[in-house]
C-alpha cells in the first residue's frame, strides 16, 4: 500500500503560499511571495533535509497551479556540470522531477507536456483512494494548498513534513483549511537549522483525545461561569 507524504514550507503563522517567488502565486492580493528564498543560499541543512526526503523513492502529487509552476521551472534548470547557470543542488532535484511520475489532480482536463505527467481521472478522492491501494513509491505533495485541503478532509494524509519558516506573514493561503478534520499525530523526526527553520515530521496517529483540568466538582463561580456562556 502506498502512503500520501505532504510537504510543506509554512510561516509561524501556517501560510504556505508563494515560498519561492514574488510572481509564483500573487492571487489574492499577496505581496511576499519569495518569503523563504534566501533561507536556501545561506543554509545546507535545508538542502540535506530535501535530499533526505528524497532518499526513497516516491512520485510527486501535485494539485494543478502547483504543477504549472514546477512545470514552469523544474524542466528549464541546467542539470549539466559547467552549463551556463548551472547549481548541483538545483540540479539535483530538476534530474530527478524529470525522472519521476507526477500525479496531477485537476477537475478540468490538462494537457500535461512536462514529461511523465499524468492527470488523475474523475473524482480526485476515489482516485487517490485507488492509487493508495496499489503498487509503487509513496506519494509525495509539493506545495499544492487547494489540493491539501482535499487531502485534510478525506483524511488522506499519512505523514506530514513541516518547513517551518521563523517569520509571519498574516495572510494567504494556509495549511489548514476550515474542512480539515481532527486528527492526531505523533512526532517522527525533528531539527533545526542554523538560520532558525524547524523542520519537523509528523506520522498520523488516529483521533483527537480529550481530557480536562476540571475540579471532581465544580465550584460555584464555575457553575456561573458556565450559564454565562449561554447569554
Amino acid at each position: 500500500m502506498r502512503k500520501i507524504n505532504a510537504t510543506a514550507f509554512v510561516s509561524l503563522d501556517g501560510v504556505m503560499q508563494a515560498p519561492g517567488g514574488p510572481e509564483e502565486d500573487p492571487t489574492g492580493g499577496f505581496a511576499l511571495g519569495g518569503w523563504t528564498a534566501n533561507y536556501w543560499g545561506k543554509d545546507d541543512m535545508l538542502w540535506r533535509a530535501i535530499d533526505a526526503m528524497f532518499a526513497h523513492p516516491v512520485d510527486l502529487l501535485l494539485g494543478r497551479k502547483t504543477y504549472d509552476i514546477f512545470a514552469a521551472h523544474w524542466p528549464y534548470i541546467p542539470t549539466e556540470p559547467g552549463a551556463e547557470g548551472y547549481a548541483e543542488d538545483h540540479a539535483r532535484v530538476a534530474r530527478l522531477f524529470r525522472r519521476i511520475t507526477k500525479y496531477v489532480a485537476s477537475r478540468s482536463p490538462l494537457t500535461l507536456d512536462w514529461e511523465n505527467s499524468e492527470q488523475l481521472q474523475g473524482d480526485v478522492v476515489a482516485a487517490l483512494r485507488t492509487l493508495k491501494q496499489g503498487e509503487g513509491p509513496d506519494l509525495l505533495t509539493q506545495g499544492s494548498s487547494d489540493l491539501l485541503q482535499t487531502l485534510w478532509a478525506a483524511d488522506l494524509v499519512d505523514e506530514l513534513r513541516l518547513f517551518i519558516f521563523p517569520v509571519t506573514l498574516g495572510k494567504g493561503k494556509r495549511l489548514f483549511g476550515t474542512g480539515t478534520l481532527p486528527a492526531s499525530f505523533e512526532m517522527a523526526e525533528s531539527q533545526v537549522s542554523p538560520s532558525g527553520v524547524v523542520i519537523a515530521s509528523y506520522r498520523r496517529a488516529g483521533g483527537v483525545d480529550t481530557g480536562s483540568f476540571e475540579l471532581p466538582e465544580p465550584t460555584e463561580a464555575e457553575l456561573k461561569r458556565r450559564a454565562a456562556l449561554g447569554d
